[in-house]
């Protein structure tokens, strides 16, 4: 049994703000069994999702940063939801219906998350119809970033009775464009405070998925698909996260560990499980659920105790591999690679998709 640790009080007060002219501030929802998520509107990221373990005793799962100046100052991605592309497009370049289009370059050559001012550095519109559900609105205008058309899109987080946290999307287009969406949550599921790399790394993690992209020197997908098994990437059975992440490989080369695309073994657009998280420490289990073809599995290698960007809820120092990200998407670098499944979305089609985290106990 794990001592209790205090919960962070997130107070409203100290995620009000204006950013680009928009209001930023913390909502709440929550679900009649205890389970709690707080987000701010900024990036819409996630900052606290409070469960049981296997006691009933509650704690955070999510890091996150105690203030909207924190999250200012913090990891850009901690707990965003990500678009208009989420993860990496090669050389910040692709073609669409012959033409060219040149993206900035904030990942070393590639776009990362959209570019400059992706979603995760702007501020949602927000409307929270009850205590368990809140819709997040976001335009993208054409031309911003260079991608093409307008893209109007609209999030849903919910929690349910199932302890789960359920996020919905979509977006549409009056031009020819690409898409991809993800949530870029970071999870301790011993607790954030306890975010060290030796209960991280002891995390119990499955993945369903007998294949993998591997990648370049860049973390560009080369467009091939790769066996798992017989690699530090097979996760077909459930295996310590720190198990094999500091092996020689050559996979891990570029990332320094894990941070890869699995294809996952399910129809294209099938709701259904991708992976799932068992923490001996704490008994918590989470279930990732998804309609989205790829998950890109993040072990957290960019955290290193550095102030202010690292110092998280209550002064937490989120040092390596501090906690790990289970993100359901399209495979990075789709729009240059003819035989992953498509990104594009043209006027009048209506690009969706489902992400849950669901959280309980046993192994």
């Amino acid at each position: 049994m794990s001592a209790p640790q205090p919960i962070p009080l997130l107070r409203h007060e100290d995620f009000a703000g204006v950013i680009d002219g928009k209001p930023t501030g913390l909502y709440t929802l929550a679900n009649r069994r205890g389970m709690v998520v707080r987000f701010t509107s900024f990036g819409a990221k996630i900052q606290q999702i409070i469960v049981p373990d296997r006691d009933g005793i509650p704690g955070d799962v999510a890091l996150g940063y105690q203030s909207i100046a924190q999250v200012l100052t913090g990891q850009t991605s901690l707990g965003a939801f990500v678009g208009r592309y989420a993860n990496r497009i090669g050389g910040a370049r692709f073609s669409l219906d012959g033409e060219i289009y040149q993206l900035a370059q904030n990942s070393g050559p590639n776009c990362l998350h959209g570019g400059k001012k992706g979603s995760r550095l702007r501020v949602f519109d927000v409307h929270q119809s009850d205590g368990t559900r809140a819709e997040l609105k976001l335009h993208y205008r054409a031309g911003e970033e260079n991608f093409p058309g307008n893209l109007s899109s609209r999030v849903i987080y919910r929690v349910t009775d199932d302890n789960e946290l359920m996020i919905e999307y979509e977006a549409v287009t009056d031009a020819p464009t690409v898409v991809n969406f993800t949530s870029h949550g970071y999870f301790n599921l011993a607790g954030h405070g306890r975010a060290n790399a030796q209960t991280a790394g002891n995390h119990l993690l499955q993945i369903h998925a007998s294949q993998f992209t591997p990648i370049d020197a860049n973390s560009i997908p080369t467009g091939e698909y790769r066996a798992v098994s017989g690699t530090p990437l097979d996760f077909t059975r459930p295996q310590r996260i720190a198990e094999r992440a500091d092996q020689p490989w050559e996979q891990f080369e570029a990332t320094k560990g894990y941070d890869h695309n699995w294809v996952l073994d399910k129809a294209a657009g099938e709701y259904g499980l991708a992976a799932s998280v068992y923490d001996p420490l704490s008994g918590r289990r989470m279930d990732v659920l998804t309609t989205e073809p790829g998950l890109q599995f993040f072990g957290g290698n960019g955290f290193t105790g550095e102030a202010p960007r690292d110092i998280g809820k209550d002064g937490a120092v989120y040092g390596h591999r501090a906690g790990f990200c289970l993100e359901p998407q399209h495979f990075p670098d789709s729009p240059n690679k003819p035989l992953f499944p498509s990104t594009v979305l043209r006027p009048g089609e209506r690009f969706s998709g489902r992400i849950t985290y669901r959280f309980g106990i046993g192994e």
